[in-house]
């Protein structure tokens, strides 16, 4: 807990200070140091400030001072040891050994000495939180998953890392808490991730900043660690991807530039696991003040900037018991000259406020005139010019070996006559082998599930039970799993072309197509991510630097075809059109995307007119993707799927068949289902009349429905109302059970081949539907596919209308949440209704152009 959380009476033991090293230092040097006993005397009447007694001293600290300050109170050291007695570990005390007049009782339990409070202490103290910062596509998401082994994706690409994940490790007695935060290449307020991160540091006060930087690229990276230098954290840097430094030919005295710094510097492959160990030992060195490269600089800003600062900041410090304690008052004043609203915020509560900013407003002027260039281009400037001066002391640049071969791929993908044949080549390479290779590993998966159904009937007596198990679960279940290989393909082929770099050249290729929609190129990394996944796709929209290309990305993302809709349309392709199914396939991707370029247009004209952000993204060199990397990825996103499968997706699966079961109808010899009048066919006949002008009977409508929860329920859903579904030529009525029966008799069918449903007759009677297959072909014939096609229920438009549909329609749930969180649930709203209202006139417009040519 913080030392303010205190109240009046109450004891604890400090385990740590927080906060930036000048007021760090200085709240130590009054006593607050680990271990030391601190009591609270009383309360001001406004709460502020708070007395204590430390060291035999009374000290009085403001509130906002004695946040920064972690604590272990005696509450809390007793709840740890009676704990500990639970297990056996200890008798407990609660004071430190000898102190007071209670004795302590060291005996222990077992002949286990008691663990003191300065044991607990000790082991509180020895949790390191680190907060790892760096740029993007500096393996700073790599190096995460090196140090805590978790399993977030790596991409090159601006972005991929667009919210904090956290890690943990168990190193050498100490636990390190790692946080991954997004990319950034500074700490401006002018994107969400340079807020995010500049919030995660001020708010969290980690205990050390690992900062990620890219050896081989080392001036424009190191501007991020001026910036960090700037608020002086304790910080190590992380010279990642070394290897590529030393293959180029380069030499990094990293050492002196390190103390040149006042940081130290530690090289690493990330990728390959080295080094990580020797990272961990220099956190340690630097939590624990051990390391001596560690002092604080001042970056020069030139004599100009400097003057302007020293009036700013001279102000501010001698008013620093105003201030916010997370940063230096230098880090605040340089903040405010160069207009950050988000350090203006923070500051704006302070009594001298309108002071700081009649003394900013001025000398800004003053430095404007003085240099003839705006302040934040200066800060700028310097901040190189210091790099540069630095890196020319103890870096020798090598051949660049690695920017000669991206130059020469370059030469080929980003070409203005062979960039876009190479994307589109790739793309449908992509989708071809999503179909055709993974159409075999499907087959094997679908005669599994088959088999199991089999099993499933075999072994349980005919109910209920078991049409639920076989039909429910392993009907509505195993209908989208047998999907899985095309989902590891699609994931395979986009983690690739992420990993690679490819994905930022596709963004810089699409730049001028983009513009013409009113958008810019690194709007088309999120639309492309949308092909696996609508959600993080979204999401990855924070790295678009204005608000009105952001929001219309988020909107039209939904219109790319996620892979949860690629197993509806790998069924149905399949099935109504087996011979062009990778172009109808392709012909759907196309479409979703002609209608995100109209709505991207209609809201550039009539919401957003103007969009004055420029297009800027970093073009990373190429590198080979481990496989490593480029699999775990592949198999995160499988994960999530196969979680469907046993979550969402399962429950859903049983709740259609729950409603298309009941109730059963009696006849003569036992209680059948009637889908027709079931729950679930009552439900698909009142909104029948809505998809009826689609060519849609009801059990497609109750599908559409299903699948606003997830879309692969959509084929469990389908899965389940065609289970009985028998595909061959069936005679209906006595005529149709005469010639079953003759046929059995004559030996020409067997038994087993013969399949009788009950279904809606005119004007409410009931007619029987008989349906015979030769036996050796029962097998091949029980394909959810198969029963699709025999049923008659759709015509190849309504294929091609009920696909439109499902391209078009209200997103997922997961997918409007997302909406709702990066853009409002206003917009979270305009979308499910602009969605499906596009999706019904697209797919209506679809079935009459295609009934046309039927």
């Amino acid at each position: 807990m913080r030392l303010s959380e205190l109240k009046t009476g109450e004891s604890a033991t400090i385990v740590k200070v927080t906060g930036h090293g000048g007021f760090r230092r200085r709240i130590m040097e009054m006593g607050f140091v680990r271990g030391q006993r601190v009591e609270v005397i009383l309360n001001a009447p406004l709460k502020d400030p708070i007395e204590y007694k430390i060291m035999g001293y009374d000290i009085s600290l403001r509130r906002s001072e004695a946040d920064m300050v972690v604590v272990l109170s005696d509450a809390e050291a007793g709840e740890y040891l009676a704990a500990q007695r639970g297990r056996g570990e200890a008798s407990g005390c609660v004071r430190k050994c000898g102190e007071g007049t209670t004795p302590c009782d060291c005996s222990g339990r077992g002949g286990k000495p008691c663990a003191t409070v300065d044991e607990v202490v000790a082991r509180s103290s020895r949790t390191i939180s680190v907060a790892l910062v760096g740029n993007p596509n500096s393996g700073k998401t790599s190096l995460f998953n090196a140090v805590s082994g978790g399993h977030e994706h790596v991409g090159n690409y601006g972005g991929v890392t667009v919210g904090a994940k956290i890690g943990y490790r168990n190193y050498r007695g100490y636990r390190f808490e790692v946080t991954d935060l997004p990319g950034t290449y500074a700490l401006t307020a002018y994107t969400p991730e340079e807020r995010y991160v500049r919030s995660h540091i001020a708010e969290k006060t980690p205990d050390v900043v690992i900062n990620t930087v890219v050896a081989s690229n080392l001036e424009r990276n190191l501007y991020l660690t001026t910036e960090l230098i700037d608020i002086n954290p304790r910080m190590v840097v992380a010279l990642n991807m070394y290897d590529e430094l030393e293959r180029s030919g380069a030499k990094l005295d990293y050492d002196s530039l390190g103390r040149m710094l006042g940081v130290p510097m530690v090289p690493v492959e990330a990728r390959n696991n080295r080094g990580i160990e020797a990272l961990l030992d220099t956190v340690i060195d630097v939590f624990e003040n051990r390391d001596d490269r560690v002092r604080h600089i001042h970056i020069n800003m030139g004599p100009v900037i400097e003057e302007g600062l020293r009036r700013l900041n001279g102000d501010m410090s001698d008013h620093r018991e105003e201030l916010p304690k997370a940063f230096p008052p230098r880090y605040y004043a340089m903040k405010l000259l160069e207009g950050d609203r988000q350090a203006e915020e923070m500051l704006h509560g302070c009594a001298r406020y309108g002071e700081w900013i009649e003394i900013r407003d001025r000398e800004t002027r003053h430095i404007a005139e003085a240099l003839g260039e705006d302040i934040e281009t200066a800060f700028a400037d310097q901040k190189y010019g210091f790099i540069q001066g630095a890196l020319r002391e103890t870096y020798i640049p090598g051949q660049r070996e690695q920017a000669k071969a991206t130059a020469l791929i370059d030469a080929f993908v980003t070409h203005k006559l062979w960039g876009f044949p190479i994307f589109f080549a790739l793309m449908w390479l992509m989708f071809w082998c999503t179909f055709s290779l993974g159409a075999y590993p499907q087959d094997w998966l679908d005669a599994l599930v088959g088999w199991i159904g089999d099993g499933v009937n075999s072994l349980l007596p005919e109910g209920p039970l078991r049409d639920m198990l076989s039909d429910g679960v392993i009907g509505g279940v195993g209908a989208v799993i047998v999907f899985l290989p095309q989902i590891m393909i699609l994931y395979l082929f986009i983690s690739f072309l992420e990993d690679s770099g490819y994905l930022a050249r596709a963004a810089f290729i699409m730049d001028r197509v983009m513009h013409r929609i009113g958008l810019h190129g690194k709007s088309f990394i999120p639309m492309i991510m949308g092909f696996g996944c609508n959600v993080p796709a979204i999401m990855a929209c924070r790295t678009i630097e204005s608000r009105s290309s952001r929001l219309i990305t988020i909107l039209i993302t939904p219109f790319m075809s996620c892979s949860a809709r690629l197993p509806i349309y790998i069924l149905l392709t399949g099935t109504f059109f087996s011979a062009h199914a990778g172009l109808v396939m392709t012909g759907l991707y196309v479409l979703g995307i002609l209608v995100a370029v109209v709505t991207a247009r209609l809201m550039r004209r009539f919401f957003y007119p103007e969009d004055e952000t420029p297009f800027v993204m970093e073009l990373p060199p190429y590198r080979m993707p481990t496989w490593k990397t480029t699999l775990l990825h592949m198999w995160d996103k499988c994960a999530q799927y196969l979680r469907k499968m046993g979550g969402m997706i399962l429950i859903a699966s049983i709740v259609v068949w729950f409603l298309s079961y009941y109730p059963r109808e009696r006849t003569d010899d036992a209680a059948v289902t009637n889908y027709e009048n079931s729950y679930l066919g009552r439900i698909g006949q009142a909104c029948e009349p809505v998809f009826t002008p689609l060519g849609l009977n009801w059990k497609a409508g109750v599908a559409l429905i299903s699948g606003i929860s997830a879309k692969e329920i959509v084929v469990s859903t389908l899965g389940v109302l065609y289970a009985e579904e028998t595909p061959a030529a069936a005679g209906d009525g006595p005529e149709g059970t005469a010639d079953a029966t003759r046929r059995i008799a004559s030996g020409e069918v067997s038994q087993t081949a013969v399949h009788k449903t009950i279904i809606g007759g005119a004007d409410g009677e009931t007619a029987i539907r008989v349906a015979y297959v030769p036996e050796e072909e029962a097998d091949e014939e029980r394909t959810l596919g198969r029963k699709l096609l025999a049923s008659g229920d759709f015509s190849e438009a309504a294929v091609l209308g009920f696909l439109t549909f499902i391209l078009l329609y209200i997103p997922c749930i997961a997918t409007v949440v997302a909406i709702g969180s990066e853009a409002g649930w206003r917009w979270a709203a305009a979308s499910v209704i602009y969605d499906t209202a596009v999706a019904w006139l697209m797919a209506w417009a679809v079935y009459h152009i295609a009934s046309l040519f039927a």
